[in-house]
């Protein structure tokens, strides 16, 4: 019961720092978050627990922001198929003025209205990206910082840009402006590990699809190189939001990790220097979720701090021996406590929090 003098209870109270990104489309980070501390709370009353959301630039890169920085701001833009979205994004008044977007509020996954479909990954796009950039300028951005992530357009960008006018009036409307693309991958536009490949099937894409889009990129890609001087193509985490991050790169942009910038403007360095333990978690643990993720710089901060890091995912799929490779000392899978990813998704929080209660017990 929660708030008795349980074993556990007697036991050192610890400093647990929680620390997840969202759960796809099931939970936001901040109700992941409070799922898991309800759950610990449950089995493990006196430990002092710190909640701290965390996005690697896809969707809750603003709703995370939104409760530490500045104020938040709305505009009506073009979402990522023919009806108009409400997007949400931070400005930050000290110099430099900072503008976070979330190309996920204007092209998000979650914005189609119902699951991807062939047609869905064919005809999103992402001209609101470029509608919320031109709100930031007028607001009088001098630094704009664009969450990459869970987009459902694989256009290049070519849709943000055709926004803003086309690459040259892009480029003028952000003369002197300091554009940073916050990527969650590091794939570049093109090949076997680029945005339609890789993504395009994520997105509804099947095989005759994918090559549509391929051709598409390729195009663009030209575009891109005779306006930049370079092939940006070839650039990390140029593939990133369906390509998008191609784009931000064209037009003088660089990419930072999503993930290290949520890490900083959260205070996380503090937070797992002070923690006895660190719970993070995600829809999926996979393969990708080493590279760039919140999981991969919250396992290099419990390394360095030789504290135990937990992962509590939506699903697990890697093996345990790539799971103690990565530094996290455990991981656990809600679908497998629910009994059925239907369950898993349906009862998302209630599943996340019973299992935090049992790995607390645990652990």
């Amino acid at each position: 019961m929660a708030g008795s003098d349980t074993d556990a209870d007697r036991g050192a109270a610890r400093t647990v720092l929680i620390a997840p990104d969202c759960f796809g489309d099931s939970l936001t980070a901040v109700q992941a978050a409070q799922s898991i501390a309800r759950g610990w709370r449950s089995s493990r009353s006196l430990d002092r627990l710190i909640l701290a959301p965390q996005s690697d630039g896809g969707p809750g890169f603003v709703e995370v922001l939104a409760s530490r920085l500045g104020e938040v701001h709305t505009v009506h833009v073009s979402g990522p198929l023919a009806d108009d979205v409400a997007a949400r994004w931070v400005l930050v008044p000290d110099p430099p003025v900072t503008a976070y977007i979330e190309c996920a509020q204007a092209c998000g996954l979650a914005l189609l209205g119902g699951p991807p479909t062939v047609r869905t990954a064919l005809d999103a796009h992402s001209r609101g990206v470029g509608q919320i950039i031109a709100a930031a300028r007028e607001a009088g951005a001098a630094r704009i910082v664009v969450g990459l992530g869970g987009s459902s357009c694989t256009d290049g960008g070519r849709g943000m840009v055709e926004a803003m006018g086309g690459l040259s009036a892009a480029r003028k409307l952000l003369a002197g402006v300091e554009l940073i693309a916050a990527s969650d991958v590091e794939h570049p536009l093109l090949g076997p590990m680029g945005a339609a490949a890789v993504f395009g099937p994520q997105k509804g894409a099947d095989p005759g699809s994918v090559a549509i889009l391929v051709g598409r990129l390729q195009a663009w890609a030209k575009e891109l190189q005779l306006f930049a001087g370079r092939r940006v193509s070839d650039d990390r985490g140029a593939g990133a939001a369906g390509g998008i991050g191609a784009a931000l790169i064209a037009l003088g942009g660089r990419r930072e990790s999503g993930a290290a910038i949520i890490a900083e403007h959260t205070g996380l360095p503090a937070d797992v220097a002070s923690a006895d333990m660190i719970i993070t978690g995600e829809g999926r643990l996979d393969d990708q979720s080493l590279h760039g993720k919140v999981v991969s710089a919250l396992a290099a901060g419990a390394r360095s701090r030789q504290v135990p890091l937990l992962v509590l995912a939506g699903q697990v799929t890697l093996d345990a021996s790539a799971v103690a490779a990565a530094g996290i000392a455990a991981a656990f899978s809600v679908t497998d406590h629910a009994g059925s990813v239907q369950r898993a998704i349906e009862d998302a929080a209630n599943q996340l929090t019973g299992l935090a209660s049992s790995v607390a017990s645990a652990w």
